[in-house]
């Protein structure tokens, strides 16, 4: 009775926490005959609509690394997610194929690295947090290094934290979470420049961009072993290492629609308020959102043209704007 009474708590909890967070305007079943759930497909179709998280070695640029993983998969397109200089190691997430598409989703993801900055003469590690805390936590105004492929304009970025984790002579040892777009060999080069003494970043490790960890990083040598394996009739490997598309959105806000209106999306209609499930809350107009299947497949990515109210309370107008599609024509053509 007791294992009863706790069961029903926690679904009440689960319907509780679930309704806080969605607007459901009705309940819709989905047709199995059309479609396919992410963790039911083949790793040929992971191959067209997953990304990998590789773990960038010392040396190459991102875009060698893009070029080395297309050949090891034989894929048609690669993409990466926030480039990394050659000698900066770390999370690099590289899309396959049709994930590509997806690439505007991942644009504005938090990075957070550790480092060394070398002090170019000796000063006091009380002063130089009291100078990091005041001047470069927050708003701070960055001019891209010389060596940036874009306009050394001044721009606004934001530094969420500057730990100093150890002291060793000159070197310090640090971890910063900032704002995507934030150059921290610069980052390192002003702030050596405020406290007098001049410094330079020795070393670089990204260990996480938005989601993505570096304990789901994988080396090269790692992800063409699990390729090969795969090629042999052994799939356990590779399975660990392709991440479906839909799995790498949670920073994203989803609306989920009927499967009668997901043909028309991929033919580039707008979504209309009668075609939609349920709305996440928190939708804002002109927001990116990623458009779902009831089997939680990633239909498309659009322009909110409404708030999750409006969607839910209106009957017609265009909810969302396509952007770009994702799922495959005829996946749920239903004639």
């Amino acid at each position: 009775m007791v294992i009863g009474n706790f069961s029903m708590i926690v679904s009440i909890n689960f319907l509780e926490q679930f309704y806080s967070m969605w607007l459901v305007k009705g309940i819709e079943e989905t047709d199995e005959r059309f479609g396919k759930r992410p963790e039911e497909r083949t790793i040929e179709e992971l191959i067209e609509n997953s990304l990998i998280i590789v773990d960038k070695h010392e040396g190459p640029t991102s875009h060698q690394i893009s070029l080395w993983v297309k050949e090891i998969f034989n894929a048609k397109k690669v993409g990466h997610i926030g480039t990394l200089d050659p000698k900066v190691t770390g999370v690099l997430p590289v899309l396959l194929n049709n994930a590509v598409k997806a690439a505007p989703l991942f644009q504005r993801l938090e990075k957070e690295y550790v480092g060394i900055m070398h002090l170019h003469k000796d000063f006091d590690i009380e002063k130089l947090k009291e100078i990091i805390t005041k001047k470069f936590i927050g708003k701070i105004i960055q001019v891209p290094p010389k060596k940036a492929a874009i306009a050394r304009r001044p721009r606004e970025r934001e530094v969420k934290t500057f730990d100093i984790l150890e002291v060793d002579g000159r070197d310090i040892l640090f971890q910063t979470k900032v704002e995507a777009g934030t150059y921290i060999r610069k980052l390192v080069w002003d702030i050596g420049v405020e406290a007098g003494v001049g410094a330079h970043m020795a070393e670089l490790r990204r260990i996480r961009a938005g989601n993505f960890t570096e304990e789901q990083a994988h080396s090269l040598v790692e992800i063409r072993d699990a390729f090969e394996f795969w090629k042999e009739g052994e799939e356990k490997y590779l399975r660990k290492i392709l991440i479906p598309l839909e799995f790498a959105i949670d920073h994203v806000k989803k609306v989920f629609v009927k499967d009668t209106a997901i043909e028309a999306i991929c033919n580039g209609a707008p979504l209309y308020p009668v075609g939609i499930v349920r709305i996440q809350e928190g939708i804002v107009e002109g927001e990116l959102i990623a458009i779902m299947s009831l089997k939680n497949e990633l239909v498309a990515i659009g322009i909110a043209k409404m708030n999750s109210q409006k969607m839910y309370e209106a009957k017609k107008g265009v909810a969302v704007r396509i952007d770009r599609v994702i799922m495959k024509k005829g996946t749920y053509k239903m004639s």
